[in-house]
């Protein structure tokens, strides 16, 4: 929980601010009743006419402070929220496949999104509340004492018993919460998993059974809720019965003062008004730990997230310079695996064992094999999208792990096995491949991707905009341009994983015969299941 408080510290003035200006409305607030009390007693005159116009200006000034209060909590709770997404997401972008693998892209949009924006409001509700509220409680019981001594220990009874059943509820209710965070995440994956294979469960008709098991998980989610909703609504009703216990107890006391004469009815009123401030800060404070309780509930999965170091680490400079790899005297091969071992978390078995193997400068290496028998996983280890379990894995020589990010980012050409475009023009998605990269670039990757006539049969050619995730496209176009964007790189390591499934057989081998003329020094890497797409 610490390490949020971090990302408030830009912005502690409007958290100061904030609480400050409600704790000075609230002390208006408490000046009302003795006001309203003289009023009372003054029955009539010019002390009334100047009573009332001091209620007008303290209702003036006290809305000022209110919306001065609101406009420096929404400040802080909107930035603190900001600053805390932009960081979560930039952790998680920095965390290894093992550990996205382990926690799950649903989990991880409901931290950033959900979760977030529950933070957010306890955030606002608490700098404005949590202090005025408790404030104007302990502040209408000195008040009190300032008007009857006995009268006041009605509210030194009632307010620690109010306390101790609010604090109590909240004690029970925010594991709970933790709970039915859980809960939405298992929803949030149910949806995502039925959404994104809509087109399966139609063509199979498991439109039923997905209803199905969507209600289960929807319905133990509301039952959940139910159960932490019940137990916080007896917060109000609780209150409500203590509070009007305490009145009534007041009202009696008062009475009796009265009758002998000891103070007037308007000090009467007063406590009367005291005892209804009460009422109405306790039940605010009610609704404020509840939503507290999720917020609190929520900051710490997040907090979670934020703490799971990372398992990769990465050299800040390359041990190679980078006008030395491939080149002499350096004789080692462009890659080599020696004795390499890996093992999924949590799998039963190893996916590969005592694998070596070396690919020499300009070489191109075909993996064939079946489904499951570790070809996207071997390759996968070239780009450190995973570390081996056993053994050791060198790029010229050197071992990957004494590589930067960088560098092994700006030497290797990934298309991965799934083909993903982003939301955008063709350009923009190509450009991802190498920033500076020239129209000509562009169109000279298009051309050896066999993607050149689909660019050229769209509608503004390079400038075409993509849908979400390339929808717009078939899945033959999307894979050459998957293609494409890694070719503009002009990586010296060039790794195609399945990439060419979609493909007819004749766009393939010209794929292929484009690939195989790269020259340059490129080591290329084929991942298929197709012995005509490796038998050359």
């Amino acid at each position: 929980m610490r390490a949020l408080a971090a990302y408030l510290r830009p912005y502690r003035k409007e958290s100061i601010l904030a609480p400050l200006f409600k704790l000075l409305e609230a002390l208006f607030d408490l000046l009302v009743p003795l006001v309203v009390a003289r009023m009372i007693n003054a029955g009539g005159g010019r002390t009334v006419y100047l009573c009332f116009a001091g209620l007008i200006a303290m209702a003036a000034v006290g809305l000022g402070c209110s919306v001065l209060a609101q406009y420096f909590a929404a400040k802080a709770s909107v930035g603190f929220s900001g600053a805390l997404r932009q960081a979560l997401f930039d952790h998680i972008q920095s965390l290894s496949y093992t550990e996205l693998d382990r926690l799950g892209s649903d989990t991880l949009i409901t931290r950033l999104s959900d979760d977030i924006n529950q933070v957010q409001n306890g955030l606002n509700l608490g700098l404005r509340l949590l202090l005025r509220s408790p404030f104007i409680v302990l502040g209408a019981m000195v008040m009190a004492f300032t008007i009857d001594f006995r009268s006041a220990l009605v509210f030194a009874v009632t307010i620690p018993v109010l306390f101790a059943v609010v604090f109590g509820i909240m004690l029970i209710s925010i594991p709970l919460f933790g709970k039915v965070q859980a809960g939405l995440d298992r929803v949030t994956a149910e949806t995502r998993e039925n959404l994104t294979g809509v087109r399966v469960i139609r063509a199979f008709c498991r439109e039923e059974q997905s209803v199905s098991d969507f209600e289960a998980s929807n319905r133990a989610l509301t039952k959940l809720n139910l159960f932490v909703g019940r137990i916080s609504a007896l917060m109000n009703p609780l209150t409500y019965v203590l509070i009007n216990l305490g009145a009534v107890a007041l009202i009696r006391v008062a009475a009796g003062q009265v009758d002998l004469g000891v103070f007037q009815q308007g000090e009467v009123v007063a406590l009367y008004n005291y005892m209804l401030q009460i009422i109405v800060e306790l039940i605010k404070l009610a609704s404020l730990i509840i939503t507290l309780n999720k917020s609190l509930a929520c900051a710490k999965r997040t907090s979670a997230i934020l703490g799971i170091q990372p398992d990769m680490e990465y050299p800040s400079a390359s041990v190679l310079p980078q006008a030395e790899i491939g080149k002499a005297p350096w004789k080692a091969p462009a890659v080599e695996f020696r004795n390499v071992s890996f093992t999924y978390e949590g799998a039963g078995a190893p996916s590969l064992s005592s694998v070596s193997f070396s690919a020499e400068e300009g070489q191109t290496v075909g993996i064939i094999g079946g489904t499951g028998s570790g070809k996207s996983t071997l390759v996968h280890l070239i780009p450190r999208f995973y570390d081996s379990t056993g053994g050791e894995v060198l790029l010229h020589g050197q071992p990957i792990r004494s590589f930067s990010k960088e560098e092994l980012c700006r030497n290797i050409g990934v298309v991965p096995q799934k083909a993903v475009l982003f939301k955008g023009s063709i350009r923009e998605n190509l450009l991802w491949g190498n920033q500076d990269a020239t129209d000509e670039d562009l169109w000279q990757a298009l051309a050896m991707a066999q993607a050149k006539e689909v660019v050229e049969g769209k509608e503004g050619r390079l400038d075409f905009l993509l849908e979400q995730n390339g929808r717009n496209l078939s899945g033959g176009q999307k894979q050459r341009l998957t293609i494409a964007r890694a070719l503009v790189k002009k990586p010296e390591i060039l790794i195609l994983d399945d990439s060419s499934s979609a493909l007819d057989f004749a766009t393939d081998a010209a794929l292929r015969s484009a690939i195989h003329g790269l020259g340059g020094g490129v080591t290329t890497f084929l991942v298929s299941q197709r012995i005509a797409c490796i038998r050359q």
